[in-house]
Parts: structure tokens; C-alpha cells; sequence
């Protein structure tokens, strides 16, 4: 049997993966989807500690990583909202994740800069997860991502998958962008406004890969041939200027009329929470895999990794 490439190593990034363990990311998430389903729980990991150590506001990243550890029979220190704690006293990112990597076995962590994980993970003794830094990655919601895709469609190569909103703040298309630059065959599409395009630096790394990219400002322009539909909000935290937020945050409002013009096989996801740019009444449509299939594999992904890192 290989030995597990996960195990006490630091989630940081989605360069991490590679398609031989993806593949094992995608085998360990399907036999946690089993056992919630016939069993809801197990004690795998009794006797071990998380600290989800949150210094921006989180919902779906924290509650799922708390579920998956509760899930597993571990414990968690849950803080959320470390601003209101030592930190606000001056405590350092280092002294802070020094002082819970003693208490606990692994590290999750959410902060406002880009690299801020790189940062915790050098001065943490134990492993830590990135989960989220800034407008950087959010590698652990990439592989939700593409769980999600290649367990619908059975593949990623030969997919289009177009990703729409603030891609250039947007950390969930970074990472995802990341994963999928290792499939040949995928197409990418990139519609957003021409103040919110991709990163130069994603891009040239995408044509590196040989990735075949689109970029555009109308959704209709690729939408008849999309398979995935990523949406993402644009991103009111990260604007120094609020007067150009205003203009740009409904700039994209799919709708069941917009999807009228797209494949019946088609899916739809969104990383949330979103602000508008999906209107409720597509949560009734069978394509609309985010609050289903996406919300639920964010459990399971996490589940998976956090047994991957703190077993053999």
C-alpha cells in the first residue's frame, strides 16, 4: 500500500494536488459520503483537537470543518471572530497559532492577507489548512469544487466550465483554476467585467498549462456551451472604493430566463453566500447543484482531509 501523501502535511495551496492524489482526495470523499449516510458518525478521531482559528466571518467554511471533525469524533476549539481576543491586544498571527498548535492537532485558518497560511503553517508544529487567505486561495472549497463536478459528470477533461463575477478577487477561482490547469481537454471560460478579470499571473500560468481560456464580458457569448456554471459574488470586502462595488455587484443575474439558453445537462455552481447574483428561483432547478450536491461534498471534503492529515 503507498503511503498516504497527506499525512501531517500542510493544506496552503491547490498546487498541491496532483491527479494521483486527487484521485485519492476522491476515493476518501466517497467512503465519508457513505458513512454519514449509513452511519451519520464514527471515532476515527477520538483523542484528537482542531482549532478553527477565523479571523474573517465565516459560515459554511467553519460550521463544515466543525461538523467534519464532530462527525469524526474529534474535539474543536472554535474561534471565530479572533479580532475581539488577544489579537486586538497586539498578539502576533505567529504567537496565536503557536499557542493553539499546543493545544490541539491541527490547525484551520481563515485571515485577511494573502499568505497569511504560508505564515502559520512556518510557525505552527503542527499541520495547518488554509481556509482562506484574502484574495489568495481557498484550496480546501476548490476541492469541494471539483469533487462536485467530477462526481456528476464522471471527468473533467472535455468539460467547458465557465466561471463568472469577481474573478480577480474571487479565491475559489483561483484555487479551482489551479486544479483544473492539470486536465487536458478542459475548456475555461472567463466572463467578468474588464475591472474584475483574472489575475495576469493565473492567466499566463493557465496558457502555460496549455489550457484552452476565453475571456469575455458577455455570459452570453459562451453560456449555450457551458457544462459548469460557476457563479460568484462580487466581493464588497475587498473595495477601497464602494462607489464602484455598487456598480459592479449585480453586473451578472443568472435567472430561470438566462438559463433557458443553456445545456439541459448542464450544472450550476456557487461557492456562497451570494448577494443577489443567483435568483432563488433557480434553486428549483435540477441543474442547480449548489445548495444540494456542493453544500453537502463541503462536508465530506473536509472530513476526508482531516483524516487523510491526522491518520496513517
Amino acid at each position: 500500500m503507498k503511503q498516504n501523501p497527506f499525512l501531517a502535511v500542510d493544506i496552503l495551496t491547490a498546487d498541491q494536488f496532483t491527479k494521483e492524489n486527487l484521485q485519492l482526495v476522491v476515493r476518501t470523499v466517497k467512503d465519508m459520503e457513505k458513512l454519514v449516510l449509513k452511519k451519520g458518525a464514527n471515532d476515527i478521531l477520538k483523542g484528537k483537537i482542531m482549532t478553527a482559528l477565523f479571523y474573517e466571518p465565516s459560515s459554511r467554511t467553519f460550521g463544515s470543518f466543525i461538523t467534519a471533525m464532530q462527525r469524526l469524533g474529534g474535539g474543536f476549539i472554535p474561534l471565530q471572530g479572533v479580532t475581539y481576543s488577544s489579537v486586538s491586544k497586539g498578539e502576533s498571527l505567529p504567537d496565536t497559532v503557536r499557542t493553539f498548535a499546543n493545544y490541539s492537532d491541527i490547525v484551520v485558518i481563515r485571515h485577511p492577507e494573502v499568505g497569511s497560511a504560508k505564515i502559520a503553517a512556518e510557525f505552527s508544529s503542527k499541520p495547518v489548512i488554509n481556509g482562506g487567505d484574502g484574495v489568495g486561495e481557498h484550496p480546501t472549497q476548490a476541492l469541494l469544487d471539483f469533487y462536485t463536478i467530477i462526481n456528476h459528470f464522471g471527468k473533467i477533461a472535455g468539460l467547458t466550465i465557465t466561471m463568472v463575477g469577481d474573478l480577480l478577487n474571487g479565491r475559489t477561482i483561483h484555487s479551482l483554476s489551479r486544479i483544473l490547469s492539470q486536465y487536458n481537454g478542459v475548456k475555461l471560460n472567463f466572463v467578468s467585467p474588464k475591472l474584475l478579470k483574472l489575475p495576469s499571473e493565473l492567466k499566463s500560468r493557465l496558457e502555460l498549462h496549455k489550457i484552452i481560456i476565453y475571456e469575455c464580458e458577455k455570459l452570453s457569448e459562451v453560456l449555450s456551451d457551458t457544462d459548469v456554471l460557476y457563479i460568484t459574488r462580487v466581493q464588497k470586502e475587498r473595495f477601497t472604493d464602494l462607489g464602484i462595488y455598487e456598480k459592479l455587484k449585480h453586473h451578472y443575474i443568472i435567472t430561470t430566463d438566462v438559463l433557458k439558453n443553456a445545456k439541459k445537462t448542464a450544472i450550476v455552481m456557487h461557492p456562497f453566500p451570494r448577494v443577489g447574483e443567483i435568483s432563488m428561483d433557480v434553486d428549483n432547478d435540477k441543474r442547480a447543484l449548489y445548495i444540494t450536491d456542493q453544500m453537502r461534498n463541503g462536508m465530506y471534503v473536509r472530513m476526508a482531509l482531516l483524516k487523510l492529515i491526522l491518520l496513517p
